[in-house]
């Protein structure tokens, strides 16, 4: 059996964070387990998401339990099974989100998670050669970037949106987050920035960490109260690692309360029903599952030559391959959604709720994961930021080869479904201004047949998936229900800790790669300032 200091599980947004910064002393013997590849082709270039939002080689490919407000559809919940996780898989836009996300935990009762306590460390992770050096970091090893919108199509959105009284806003990562603006990105020179390329690849000649791939850890090792090290394999020879500190688990939202009942930590009862000894009853384990339910509006655009429909096939495919080889620019080095907005459902809110993505693009599905249309057309996603509706993650079988179930219970907080209606509308508004007549454009979903509340609803439970952003199911906090407590102790463990975005107690406003790797520099901050 080795031994080391330190053990991480999961190397993806959070865990390279993490396992770099302990790895920095090398004093520190750092272990970092991953359960999936170390990489795969398609993960550097920014389009090869599109083929790997369905490939088991780097996908895991989770789908939610059937539900009523998804009209007993399973939706998928893709996570990356590669090194730098979903990172290495995602559509690489880069949202911290509001102050008043981080404001709500801290006020919530953890205390050193407040806006100005985690600003700090926003700042650090990133390298960004725009907006205020108050709010944005220089020399951060994650570069991101800010792609100018000179595509007539990117341009035009933003006089549209103008016309419906949402601004421009040349830093939504800054002061402020309300407006429309070109999505800033984990994207650098054409290549995806994963926390892979960024944290792992500059420190694989550190002595003193060590990083196994195809590594599923499988239990947690627990000495009465203590969490003394981990059971692991690689090919199914089952190995075990000590840990003389601490283990950090960040195996994200699914796996990480997958991994705490699968090793005794969790509901009494439901362990009990799966022959799991309870080794330390958590109530809160799997529960508090948050994501965003996402319906994706369709508009065809009757003007040739404006979307990426018309690029990505024949010549026009072969001209942006070679922008790409060439200059590393274009559609081939954009991400998943290149421009949106952050808008208020109403007046008099003190923040945005509301979110919309556009993807220059109709897809539709295949066997292999969606793929171009040959219809010319623009895709725009509209929902809200801070979901209320809560679900939950549970093992239903004594094995970690077996996913858990997944079940969002989408739209049970009833004003959920109302923002959502009007997040919808508002899409509606942009694509429809005086701006947008040129390009000739007509709805396609959820079609202007569906004019009422009522009907617009019903199409979103037809129709709706996630934009990915599951949080929430190991919830930092104090109450009753919390899995870990403000320095992300797991409740009456020591030598534990959870750090991803499991342990946020609600979701963050826009995408949660960024918060992500904030908690997982937050948290090597919090392990080395208490190391003994």
């Amino acid at each position: 059996m080795q031994t080391y200091d330190y053990i991480v599980v999961g190397a993806g947004s959070a865990g390279a964070a993490v396992a770099n910064r302990l790895s920095t002393n090398p004093r520190n013997k750092v272990l970092l387990l991953e359960a999936g590849r170390a990489s795969h082709p398609w993960s550097f270039i920014p389009i090869g998401m599109a083929r790997l939002i369905a490939n088991p080689a780097a996908n895991w490919l989770y789908a939610s339990e059937p539900e009523p407000n998804t009209n007993g559809r399973r939706i998928p919940v893709p996570r990356g099974k590669l090194l730098g996780g979903s990172s290495s898989i995602n559509g690489m836009v880069f949202v911290r989100g509001q102050a008043q996300d981080f404001d709500t935990w801290a006020q919530m009762g953890n205390r050193g998670w407040s806006y100005a306590e985690v600003l700090p460390f926003f700042k650090r992770m990133e390298s960004y050669a725009g907006g205020d050096d108050t709010f944005r970091g220089r020399e951060g090893p994650l570069r991101v970037t800010n792609p100018e919108p000179r595509d007539p199509l990117f341009t035009t959105l933003m006089k549209a949106a103008a016309q419906v009284g949402i601004r421009h806003n040349p830093d939504y990562n800054g002061a402020s987050q309300e407006g429309i603006a070109m999505s800033q990105a984990t994207i650098a020179a054409g290549r995806r920035m994963s926390t892979a390329r960024c944290y792992l690849d500059p420190i694989r000649k550190r002595r003193n960490l060590h990083i196994e791939t195809e590594a599923l850890t499988e239990a947690l090792v627990l000495d009465g109260k203590r969490c003394t090290g981990v059971r692991y394999s690689i090919a199914g020879d089952v190995r075990e690692a000590q840990a003389t500190r601490e283990v950090v688990v960040s195996a994200g939202t699914i796996n990480s309360p997958q991994l705490l009942e699968l090793s005794g930590i969790g509901q009494p009862e439901r362990l009990q029903n799966l022959g799991i000894e309870v080794r330390h009853a958590l109530p809160g384990v799997g529960e508090n599952l948050r994501d965003h339910y996402v319906p994706r509006t369709r508009w065809l655009i009757g003007k040739k030559g404006i979307t990426f429909n018309d690029r990505g096939r024949g010549l026009g495919l072969v001209h942006e391959a070679m922008r790409y080889v060439l200059l590393r620019q274009g559609m081939l080095a954009m991400t998943g959604a290149p421009i949106r907005a952050f808008v208020c459902s109403r007046e008099g809110l003190e923040a945005p709720d509301l979110m919309l993505g556009w993807i220059p693009m109709l897809t539709e599905p295949s066997a292999r994961g969606p793929r171009i249309s040959r219809q010319s057309g623009v895709t725009l996603y509209a929902h809200p930021m801070r979901p209320e509706s809560k679900g939950h993650v549970h093992i239903t079988v004594a094995d970690p080869r077996r996913p858990p179930a997944i079940n969002f219970n989408f739209l049970s907080s009833p004003p959920d479904a109302e923002l959502t209606v009007r997040a919808v509308r508002i899409a509606r508004a942009i694509m429809t201004a005086p701006a947008m007549i040129p390009f000739q454009v007509s709805e396609v979903a959820p079609g202007a047949d569906r004019a009422t509340d009522d009907e617009i609803l019903d199409w979103v439970k037809q129709a709706a998936e996630t934009t990915y952003h599951p949080v929430g199911t190991c919830k930092m906090g104090s109450d009753p229900m919390a899995v870990v407590d403000a320095q992300l102790h797991v409740h009456g463990i020591a030598g534990l800790r959870v750090a991803d975005a499991s342990i946020m107690p609600t979701l963050t406003s826009g995408n949660t790669n960024a918060p992500s790797i904030m908690i997982g520099e937050k948290a090597a901050d919090i392990v080395l300032n208490t190391a003994t």
